[in-house]
């Protein structure tokens, strides 16, 4: 049996070249890949999470993924509807979710490694969701040291675009590179499979459910033609010319000036005159460049999911022309619909674009000039260059949580906390936030959050400990060492003899631009000799055949738990429940008998 990093190699390897991938099913049957699936996602929050059939990744074990491969063989498996949910959005709308079966998420998740090995080097490199090494902040810094001069921003929103993928186009794209039916048959039939709704089965006419493992990779493939359709059409036609030509204001001025500065140099005099200060003065509030010079046009391009953002440099009506080839291509290609409420033409310079949470605008101050720049040409330093902010409604928003009347107020929910947890939670948010928005110019705005979280955070253990906001200041105040020298925070410790101590932190991240962060939406699936999988020590135990509990060798399956917090209390007294506590893991490897032993325990 093929080993499963070998597998995923030789599809990528195809992918590169363009060649197509047929009996990709028969990859279906190699075990390896589904224990390179399961420990890739038994960690994941909704492992635990029921789907129609209440199964769950407890009790795990090959001889499961031995059913499953025999039913891949004959044909016969067939996935189960998804169970929906909702969650609310940040507009105050729902979101439909789909919960898959445990065993389905196996499935999907193995062939996402297949299809995700082969299409992932075949993806335009200006996609950045949902990739491996990628994420919002690589396409932020895209547009951020790639868009200088940038005039307009067509900024464009898919409406419920995972909703609303239509089948048959996707079977259409899926078949010109996978020639293999039988993996296309049992795609079809999950997309087909229906989702139950208070215990009543709807039809999926289109879209993949927001959930499954296999979506994301799936819309990435579907809007591939998108980012084609830009590239080979859109960026072409709307891209010439190598540089503006020279605006005769600016090149008129510029001769007077050196014309000014030979008739002094002829005459000996070192000072320079009145008029040239006052035209170079002039200079610097001119365009260098003609900003209506029609054989200059530039288009750029950014696609994160179903967001995806334009830059223009040319007039508004072209802009305009752009969006509507757009629309009408998502409409007759894709049969997909732009969301009007959200694809919106802005004004680089004197507007504002949303993208990935940021606001993006085109800098413009003729006064600010280069260090060691040639002043007699107008070294502009920061014109024409792209700046990210942190929005000011998103700042509010992230405040609000912790404002009452305006003010900050403890949280009485965490009051039953611990000190180290209740530290823990705030310092968790405040650090996601910051470290979100470190590419923003700006991201010192930051310190009003930063303020009333904090207020919120000495009240909350104020209200804990019964005692004042001065007195939980003090008591739990430090300093730590940063980079940017030291910097003032609020710590949480529990010592703990022989071992290291738990710290929870509030603070103590410098609100300085950082131009290198990066955060990556997905871990890379590319394996070197030196890294090991994702969950290589479980699939390692798994596979040893010894039960962890009673010390035998037999047939195995793997007892998982939600989290270690529930084992607390009367779980303590058991066996098993010390062994997970004492080894911190939500794992155990055990005997079939002995996992029977640890359900009834449960109750």
């Amino acid at each position: 049996m093929q080993n499963a990093e070998t597998v995923l190699d030789v599809l990528r390897e195809r992918g590169r070249q363009g060649l197509p991938c047929s009996e990709l099913y028969r990859q279906l049957f190699n075990p390896n890949l589904y224990l390179l699936a399961y420990g890739r996602i038994y960690a994941n929050h909704g492992a635990m999470t029921p789907g129609v059939c209440g199964e769950t990744a407890d009790g795990m074990s090959e001889a499961k993924i031995g059913r499953i491969i025999e039913a891949m063989r004959h044909e016969r498996y067939r996935f189960k509807p998804v169970r929906r949910t909702h969650i609310p959005k940040s507009n105050g709308k729902l979101r439909p979710l789909g919960l898959p079966s445990w065993s389905d998420k196996l499935v999907g998740e193995v062939i996402r490694l297949l299809l995700e090995a082969y299409y992932e080097p075949r993806f335009s490199g200006r996609s950045h969701g949902f990739r491996p090494g990628r994420g919002c902040h690589t396409a932020l810094s895209e547009v951020t040291y790639n868009w200088t001069g940038t005039t307009w921003f067509v900024e464009g929103d898919i409406s419920d675009c995972f909703g609303s993928l239509d089948h048959d186009v996707m079977a259409a794209i899926l078949a010109e590179k996978i020639h293999d039916n039988r993996l296309l048959r049992l795609i079809q039939q999950m997309f087909q499979a229906g989702y139950l709704e208070d215990w009543k089965w709807h039809a999926t006419l289109s879209g993949a459910p927001q959930g499954g493992v296999l979506s994301p990779l799936l819309s990435n493939i579907y809007l591939d033609r998108l980012d084609t359709f830009v590239e080979t059409v859109l960026i072409p036609e709307y891209t010439r010319g190598k540089a503006r030509r020279k605006n005769q204001a600016y090149r008129d001025l510029e001769n007077a000036i050196n014309a000014e500065r030979k008739r002094l140099a002829y005459r000996k005099e070192h000072t320079e005159s009145a008029q040239v200060r006052a035209w170079r003065k002039q200079l610097r509030s001119l365009p260098a460049g003609d900003p209506q010079d029609p054989g200059y046009r530039r288009l750029r391009y950014i696609r994160y999911a179903d967001d995806h953002l334009l830059g223009f440099t040319g007039p508004k009506a072209e802009a305009e022309t752009i969006k509507q080839r757009l629309v009408e291509f998502l409409r007759d290609d894709l049969k997909l619909e732009l969301n009007q409420d959200k694809t919106l033409i802005t004004h680089g310079r004197t507007q504002a674009a949303r993208f990935l949470g940021y606001e993006i605008t085109v800098q413009h101050a003729d006064d600010k000039i280069s260090r060691g720049g040639r002043i007699n040409r107008g070294a502009r330093s920061i014109n024409g260059k792209i700046q990210l902010r942190v929005p000011k409604d998103v700042i509010k928003a992230k405040c609000a949580p912790f404002l009452k009347h305006g003010k900050p107020a403890h949280l009485l929910p965490l009051t039953v906390c611990t000190p180290l947890d209740i530290v823990g939670i705030y310092g968790a948010q405040y650090r996601g936030i910051v470290q979100y928005y470190l590419l923003a110019g700006d991201v010192w705005r930051l310190d009003r959050l930063k303020g009333v979280m904090l207020t919120s955070l000495l009240k909350t253990l104020a209200a804990k400990h019964r005692s004042r906001v001065t007195t939980m200041a003090n008591k739990y105040k430090t300093t730590i060492k940063t980079p940017q020298g030291p910097r003032r925070c609020f710590e949480a410790r529990v010592e703990r003899p022989g071992r290291k101590p738990l710290i929870a932190r509030f603070g103590g991240i410098p609100l300085t631009r950082k131009r290198t962060a990066v955060i990556d939406d997905l871990p890379p699936t590319q394996f070197t000799p030196r890294s090991r999988p994702r969950g290589s020590q479980l699939i390692d135990r798994l596979r040893k055949g010894w039960c962890e509990l009673c010390d035998e060798r037999s047939s195995v399956e793997v007892h998982q738990v939600r989290s270690l917090a529930g084992l607390h209390g009367k779980g303590e007294r058991t066996a098993w429940a010390q062994l997970m506590l004492k080894k911190r893991r939500r794992t155990l490897v055990v005997c079939p008998p002995c996992h029977g032993g640890i359900h009834a325990d449960q109750g």
